[in-house]
């Protein structure tokens, strides 16, 4: 469960998509960098959820915004990251 004074980001996934592993894997040292949350949702468990990632997965999001997808986007990210870090 996220903590109230961490960035969370959550990452749409599925199980058997290797894409969405390596894009998990590669999170793991920007988590440890930046500490923020990390929420891991299967789109497949949420017919709705399921229709709107489909072909995206796996797809980085804070909040409703898509920070990438596919790949692990680290410039994009670490743009995110240090601008919640200045705010």
């Amino acid at each position: 469960m996220p903590s109230e004074n961490r960035l969370a980001l959550t990452l749409m996934f599925r199980e058997y998509c290797s894409l969405c592993h390596k894009m998990r894997d590669a999170l793991l040292p920007y988590q440890a960098e930046y500490g923020f949350d990390l929420e891991i949702i299967d789109v497949d468990s949420d017919p709705q959820l399921e229709e709107q990632y489909n072909e995206l997965v796996p797809v980085l999001l804070h909040g409703g915004t898509e920070i990438c997808h596919w790949f692990l986007d680290e410039n994009k990210l670490r743009a995110f990251l240090n601008a919640c870090r200045q705010s």
